[in-house]
């Protein structure tokens, strides 16, 4: 049976290429990324094919729910560049830091860019989802992080 498949788009006012440059950059990762009231921590970066990057995000504090995947309020993952093509697609091999064996498993995310009149249509195709990560909830994950985006533009 094929794991679940989320997807999600939002148009970012902003060129494809400044677009590009925040999917690209450790610093604005960290910004845009984590979803929701969620903070991010960039632990290492490679911007290359077979390269990729370590980052943690951060559940609130105050927020109810604080079982992290890796820790108490963590979900740590490993993200491997799988494919580049500048300025219009970026293939993400994602692996979650955890002991839980329902997370277990390669992801794969796929950010593709396409130019569009008030700016670029950033659509995030999540593939084979473990078992324990929510369709529902990792497609609101997704659609968070997009917005996210969007403001890093001002959109």
């Amino acid at each position: 049976m094929p794991l679940p498949t989320t997807r999600a788009s939002r148009l970012i006012p902003a060129s494809p290429d400044a677009v590009w440059a925040a999917l690209m950059d450790p610093k604005a990762l960290e910004q845009w990324l984590p979803p929701g009231d969620m903070t991010g921590a960039m632990h290492a970066f490679d911007g290359r094919v077979g390269g990729g990057f370590e980052m943690s995000l951060y559940y609130p504090e105050d927020e109810a729910r604080q079982v992290g995947k890796t820790a108490e309020r963590e979900d740590r993952t490993r993200v491997r560049f799988a494919a580049i093509a500048p300025g219009r697609q970026v293939v993400w091999a994602v692996l979650f830091d955890t002991d839980d064996p329902t997370l277990k498993g390669e992801m794969t995310i796929t950010l593709s860019l396409e130019p569009a009149p008030d700016g670029t249509r950033v659509t995030l195709l999540s593939e084979n989802l473990p078992p324990g990560l929510r369709p529902a909830d990792n497609k609101e994950g997704s659609k968070e992080s997009l917005k996210n985006l969007a403001a890093w533009f001002g959109g």
